[in-house]
């Protein structure tokens, strides 16, 4: 080869290695979402009885779906919908960055003689089942195996450098310039959205002698900074409660690795007690600073709640509100096209406002407060005036090409805005009311019903951004995920219910004085869930995939 063509050649295999290593550990986390989202959302929230216990359930769902980013996201979903408070949010996220940094531990393990079979059984599994959650798992075995493999590609490629004087140049350069080192790392880890791939890679380099030590243990700690920028810029929108948490996080462990980098240039470490080898010391650094951080702060987590509900205010009513202007355009409904995306547009918006219905509604069952039932009366007037906004336009929609069709995607988007209305109907008159009758008569649920209605609850708003992505996306696959969870929900409701009869049995007081408010809410949350699933029928109607009420060959 000659000396020209070899630098573009090192260049592409490193960059395919590490797009392989970014790659794997997305598949991996996948699987685990879609196999195991809904026990790790019910996990997360249900240990968080204390803050110990909430960073221990943070730590233990980060090593499983390889992402303490995607933890800090259900943790989001749980603060908005007032389902765990500020203390335990931001205990499962400190938890969550020491679970991501053991994933990069025994993601670095020498287990490479096991490649080929993980690899062979992950793609045997995945092809030969037809249980979504098996497949799943064939692509959480698959993603294993391309992550080792990666690791070994990049060991590979790296070999040629460890001979270039310009590549020890550089990274003579980044050892004796660890700030700059420091933000390369923070930048690469938030370009690629993965600390753990970034902290691999760096640990890979520096094993192989190609990274000095120095130099790694700049870019790990910066890895830690980019990290905690993912969920920043994620839930830059979101409420002043989740961005509390958040942006904690993010001053926590960015500015404790800018901390701890200034400790390590000022007064140094000696790295050997760390490791044997640069890349196992650098991951070891990894895991202590975050241990660190845990044990540092988490004793703290009241204060610095204390100190974020400061730093961040809750935004006053007149910032929450506003003239909502429509996206239904009239001088385009000679337009088909573009006039289907308009009214895409306004039934988005619609999902959005029912799902912020759904979060705010099921609160009233702990606490009822007649302001926020008014607000969410006044929703769902506008939801009914939004979806026949909706129908009136969609029924003006005319093509000016001869003998074009509109009037089956007209109808078809009507439909949706219909369901979506009685979606949001059935919060505002039925679960609302229910609120309301359980206040005034003071009852109260069971312990373990209240339990099972706030998971049941959880269920099916997880559904409604699942149906809410469909109708973004329109994607076939989603669409019939979302078909086969009406299934699930409807098997699911039926089974509380026996739960529910079963203690009414014994004769349970809270489950006798609560019973028909009790299945009466389980009802609505199963008439919303379905009011959403329907997003999906035409779609997979289109293609062949419904036969009558059910999925074909489900």
């Amino acid at each position: 080869m000659d000396q020209t063509g070899a630098p573009i050649v090192f260049i592409l295999n490193m960059a395919a290695s590490a797009a392989l290593l970014i790659w794997a550990v997305r598949l991996v986390r996948t699987g685990f979402e879609r196999a195991f989202g809904g026990q790790l959302r019910l996990w997360l929230r249900r240990s968080t009885s204390n803050r110990f216990a909430a960073a221990a359930t943070g730590a233990g769902a980060a090593i499983l779906m390889q992402s303490s980013t995607a933890v800090a996201v259900l943790m989001a979903g749980f603060l908005s919908a007032g389902a765990i408070g500020r203390l335990s949010g931001l205990a499962i996220i400190l938890g969550a960055d020491l679970g991501s940094a053991i994933v990069a531990l025994i993601l670095n393990f020498q287990i490479g003689a096991f490649t080929s079979l993980l690899l062979l059984a992950g793609v045997m599994i995945f092809l030969q089942s037809s249980a979504r959650r098996i497949r799943q798992i064939g692509r959480i075995l698959i993603g294993l195996a391309l992550i080792f493999l990666s690791l070994d590609l990049i060991r590979d490629a790296s070999q040629p450098l460890m001979q270039g004087a310009g590549a020890d140049a550089i990274m003579l350069y980044l050892a004796g310039d660890p700030i700059t080192a420091f933000l390369l790392a923070a930048l690469f880890a938030w370009l690629v959205h993965s600390s753990v791939a970034a902290i691999l890679l760096f640990a890979t380099l520096a094993a192989q002698g190609l990274m000095p030590v120095e130099a790694a243990f700049a870019m790990v700690l910066g890895a830690n900074l980019g990290g905690s920028m993912i969920a920043f810029f994620l839930t830059l929108k979101s409420s002043a409660v989740v961005r509390r948490v958040v942006w904690t996080n993010l001053a926590l462990r960015g500015g404790g690795a800018a901390l701890m980098l200034f400790v390590l240039v000022s007064y140094g470490l000696q790295a050997s007690m760390l490791g044997d080898n640069p890349g196992q010391q650098a991951l070891n650094l990894h895991v202590l600073f975050n241990v660190l951080l845990l044990v540092a702060f988490l004793p703290l987590a009241k204060v610095l709640t204390g100190v974020a509900d400061r730093m961040i205010p809750e935004p006053s009513r007149s910032e929450l509100t506003g003239t909502r202007r429509s996206a239904l355009d009239p001088e385009i409904q000679n337009q088909p096209r573009l006039a289907f995306a308009c009214a895409l547009r306004e039934l988005v918006e619609m999902g959005n406002r029912i799902e912020v219905m759904l979060r705010d509604a099921i609160p009233l069952f702990e606490k009822y407060d007649e302001t926020v039932a008014k607000r969410l009366r006044q929703e769902m007037q506008g939801i009914a005036a939004t979806s026949l906004e909706v129908r009136i336009y969609l029924s003006g929609v005319r093509s000016t090409v001869p003998n074009q069709d509109t009037g089956t995607r007209s109808f078809d988007l009507s439909g949706i805005a219909v369901n979506l209305e009685a979606g949001a109907d059935m919060i505002a008159r039925k679960m609302v009311v229910l609120a309301d009758k359980k206040d005034a008569a003071s009852l109260n649920f069971s312990p373990e019903g209240w339990s099972e209605l706030r998971d049941f609850h959880d269920v099916v708003l997880r559904n409604v951004q699942h149906g809410i992505s469909v109708l973004m996306s329109e994607d076939l696959g989603l669409a019939r995920e979302l078909v086969e969870q009406k299934e699930n929900v409807r098997d699911l409701e039926q089974n509380l219910q026996r739960k529910h009869l079963k203690r009414l049995r014994k004769g349970l007081i809270e489950s006798y004085e609560t019973s028909a408010i009790h299945l009466d809410l389980l009802r609505a949350l199963k008439a919303l869930n379905t009011s959403f699933a329907m997003i999906a029928y035409p779609l997979l109607s289109d293609t062949g995939e419904l036969r009558q009420s059910r999925l074909s060959g489900s």
